[in-house]
C-alpha cells in the first residue's frame, strides 16, 4: 500500500547534538533576532544586496531579515506566521536546538508536500553554530523523518552557487546535483546559479544507520 504523508502530524526528533522542535508563536521571540543575521539572509537568497533591506518572498509567507541587523517585521507578525505554519498540512517547520545549551540556533523546514507525487521541498538555516556538526545532524533527522516517518520518496532543494559549505553538506547526506538554474538570483548587481539538489528513498535507504533511532539517553 502507498503510504499517505501527513505534514499535519509534526513530531520533535531527537539526535545527539540537536533536537528538532515543532515550531510554535512560542518561539518567535527567539528566531526574530536571529533572522538579522547578514550571512544568513545572503546565503539563503532572501537579500539583493549587501546593504539593502529584503523584501518578502512569496509563497513562504514572510520576509526575512536585512544584512543591516533590523528584521522588516514585528515578533508579533513572525507569531502569527509560526501559528499558520504550526497547523499547516503542506509543510513542517522545527526549530533547530542544540543539545549541550538548549539554545535554539536555526530552522529545518519540509515544504511544499505533493502528496500525489510523495515529494516535498527543504530548507535549513543556522547561525552562529559553524565547524560543529549541528547543521549536518539536523540534515539527518528531517531526511529520517521524511523517508522513515512520512514514506516520501523524493526530498529536493535549491542551494546558491556561493554557498559551497552547504552544498557540501547536502552531498554529505546523499543529496545529488539534478541541475542548475542560470541566474536565479540577483545579488550585488550580478547573477548568482542555484543548484537544484535531490535525495530520493532508495538512496536514504541505502545509506541509512548514521543517525540512531532512539534518543540519546538522558544525563551528561
Amino acid at each position: 500500500m502507498t503510504p499517505v504523508p501527513d505534514f499535519s502530524l509534526k513530531q520533535a526528533q531527537a539526535g545527539h547534538l540537536v533536537r528538532l522542535v515543532p515550531a510554535g508563536r512560542e518561539h518567535a521571540a527567539v528566531i526574530h533576532p536571529l533572522l538579522a543575521d547578514a550571512e544568513v539572509s545572503r546565503l539563503t537568497g532572501t537579500v539583493h544586496s549587501s546593504t539593502g533591506l529584503a523584501q518578502p518572498k512569496s509563497g513562504d509567507g514572510r520576509a526575512e531579515a536585512d544584512p543591516g541587523g533590523q528584521v522588516p517585521w514585528s515578533v508579533d507578525e513572525l507569531a502569527e506566521i509560526y501559528g499558520r505554519w504550526s497547523v499547516a498540512e503542506d509543510r513542517i517547520v522545527w526549530v533547530i536546538e542544540e543539545v549541550a545549551t538548549g539554545r535554539i540556533v536555526g530552522e529545518s523546514v519540509l515544504n511544499d508536500l505533493d502528496g500525489g507525487n510523495l515529494s516535498c521541498g527543504f530548507r535549513i538555516w543556522i547561525t552562529g553554530a559553524r565547524d560543529r556538526g549541528l547543521g549536518s545532524e539536523a540534515v539527518e533527522l528531517t531526511l529520517r523523518h521524511a523517508f522513515e516517518d512520512q514514506g516520501l520518496h523524493r526530498v529536493s532543494l535549491e542551494v546558491y552557487a556561493f554557498n559551497p559549505r552547504a552544498r557540501h553538506v547536502y552531498e554529505k547526506a546523499g543529496f545529488s546535483l539534478e541541475g542548475t538554474l542560470r541566474g536565479a538570483l540577483l545579488f550585488d548587481g550580478g547573477w548568482v546559479d542555484a543548484h537544484v539538489m535531490g535525495i530520493l528513498a532508495d538512496q536514504w535507504k541505502a545509506r541509512r544507520g548514521g543517525i540512531p533511532t532512539d534518543p540519546p539517553p538522558a544525563g551528561p
